[in-house]
């Protein structure tokens, strides 16, 4: 069973109906009651949920523009 901290005991105690979830920046946590006053308890784990891979694209060089030869210069 997770351990947690309660605000309303002041005090370290196991996490009853522990349900895991994931936050919505992707990290886990996990969600329960406080075994002697029934007060919502949630601990944050570490790490990122593994469900969202952010690996990025990789980036192209794109070739550069050539001027247009039927457009006149606008620079006097």
């Amino acid at each position: 069973m997770p351990e947690g901290y309660c605000v309303k005991c002041k005090a370290k105690k196991e996490i009853v109906d522990a349900v895991e979830e994931t936050m919505k920046n992707g990290r886990k946590a996990i969600k329960g009651k406080c075994p002697t006053c029934g007060t919502v308890m949630f601990k944050i784990l570490g790490g990122k949920a593994a469900a969202t891979p952010s690996a990025p694209a990789p980036l192209t060089p794109q070739p550069a523009a050539a001027p247009d030869p039927a457009k006149p210069s606008t620079t006097a």
